[in-house]
């Protein structure tokens, strides 16, 4: 094969970016805002980038592909029908862009995830003639899914479901089953309606496994929108951004700050996040923060949970950890943070009584609290929060268990009962967000820090499930 096929994964997001070459020249697919990743491996590669393509207006990052194709040089192919505040090369269904010698992409037309989503064929040539090698898919057609159809509006996720049903029968019929599937939504992201049941895949094995490639039209229809749970609140924000044209990124330090002035910070209401591993932070954190770590997806967390446009001050183990945060954060559109302070919690205290710790168990040890063998050393649990989202909810649950997702707690901590709150999710991740939220709102709090998928096996009773399953 004379085409090379390079993943750039933007893991935190579930989000893949590409690069394909022939050895020489190269086109890069829905690049991520930190271009440096992209510049990097083409240098490694020892490739020029030709080509840089968006499948769609990305709803769930900022995307690079403006200023890749600057610094580059490339041509910047966007649909044509999408108006944008920026020069790029319009395309449309059916065109054929040459790259090489070599390669070839086909635009091909496969709304859906949005109005004006395309697909971009890779063919290469082979005996005198083309031959494809793999599609690059966006949010079309997925591994074993599709992208969610309600990201524009809930009064068009019916009609973009039919037409993401109709885009992804064509691909099967336009392509032989050995082409390679590339999406760049499925590993994770809220743009996909369900998550990736593989790490390649193929047109053929999606006729097996997908869906929308073995459902009825009005079958895939119903089964999506019912599977459908609600998606970051910074989503509103992405599509904005990328229509208008995003700006360079700047990934220099943020300035320092000291104890006091992290102090003034959180008075003033601002965001202080700890970037730390929830276990650092539950045995010793500055009151007032929240626990956030870069062990789980921090930027999709905080992007949904802040007020838009709130400073946000990062609190981290090195200046790594607080660059790596930048990144992240870049990614979502909060372009620079308002300060940072590194070190141990302890320096982050003006005195040693701004210190909290907070307890952490297990779901045995809520079995056992709740069969009157509290374990020594914690409170009794007066009310079990679980901040899973809805789908999840549903999917099963501990019977007696209140329900309030996270991204909906800071609206309704005065909903949760009276009393002391054990507070789970899937593993532990959100419930230390939540535990921090709610401490800082005066409750006492225990995080439930394990998997769900123990506290049957623990002894709790469960509710059953009522639908599908489609958590994160």
């Amino acid at each position: 094969m004379a085409v090379d096929v390079y993943v750039i994964a933007t893991s935190s997001l579930g989000d893949r970016s590409y690069l394909a070459s022939d050895g020489q020249q190269a086109v890069v697919v829905d690049p991520q805002r930190d271009i440096d990743r992209v510049l990097y491996l083409a240098g490694e590669k020892g490739v020029r980038i030709t080509h840089v393509l968006e499948t769609h207006v990305h709803n769930d990052y900022v995307s690079g592909g403006l200023e890749l194709a600057r610094m580059t040089g490339a041509q910047y192919l966007v649909a044509a029908a999408d108006e944008v505040d920026f020069a790029r090369t319009p395309v449309s269904d059916g065109e054929v862009v040459p790259v090489s010698d070599q390669l070839r992409l086909r635009v091909v037309a496969t709304a859906g995830h949005t109005f004006h989503h395309l697909s971009y064929v890779l063919d290469e040539a082979t005996g005198g003639d083309w031959r494809p090698v793999g599609v690059f898919t966006g949010g079309s057609l997925l591994f074993g899914t599709t992208g969610r159809t309600d990201l524009l509006g809930k009064q068009y996720a019916q009609d973009l479901a039919h037409q993401q049903y109709a885009s992804a029968k064509r691909l099967a019929e336009l392509l032989p089953d050995g082409v390679q599937v590339w999406p760049t939504h499925g590993f994770g992201s809220f743009c996909s309606a369900s998550q990736a049941d593989a790490p390649d895949s193929t047109i053929g094995r999606e006729k097996q496994v997908n869906p929308v490639l073995r459902l009825a039209a009005d079958e895939f229809v119903d089964q999506t929108l019912a599977g459908l749970d609600a998606y970051p609140a910074y989503y509103a924000h992405m599509g904005v951004a990328n229509l208008a044209g995003p700006a360079p990124v700047d990934l220099t330090p943020v300035i320092r700050v000291d104890a006091a002035e992290l102090g003034r910070r959180i008075a003033a209401g601002e965001w202080v996040v700890d970037l730390r591993h929830r276990k650092a932070y539950a045995a010793a954190h500055l009151a007032g923060t929240v626990s956030l770590g870069l062990d789980g997806p921090m930027s999709t967390w905080l992007g949904w949970l802040i007020d838009w446009g709130k400073p946000v001050t990062l609190l981290a183990e090195s200046p790594e950890q607080i660059a790596h945060a930048q990144r992240e954060l870049v990614r979502i559109g909060i372009d620079r943070p308002a300060a940072q302070a590194t070190g141990e919690a302890e320096r982050w205290a003006a005195d040693p009584g701004q210190l909290r710790e907070l307890p952490m168990a297990d779901f045995p040890a809520l079995a056992a609290a709740r069969a009157g063998r509290l374990p020594a050393g914690l409170p009794a649990p007066d009310v079990l929060l679980d901040v899973r989202m809805t789908n999840e909810w549903r999917g099963g649950h501990v019977d007696g268990a209140v329900h309030v997702p996270l991204p909906d707690l800071p609206e309704r901590l005065a909903e949760v009962p009276a009393g002391t709150v054990w507070v789970h999710c899937g593993s532990g991740y959100r419930a230390a967000a939540a535990a921090s939220l709610l401490v800082n709102a005066g409750r006492e709090v225990v995080v439930i820090n394990d998997k769900f998928d123990r506290a049957e096996a623990a002894g709790l009773a469960m509710v059953a499930p009522t639908t599908p399953t489609c958590g994160r």
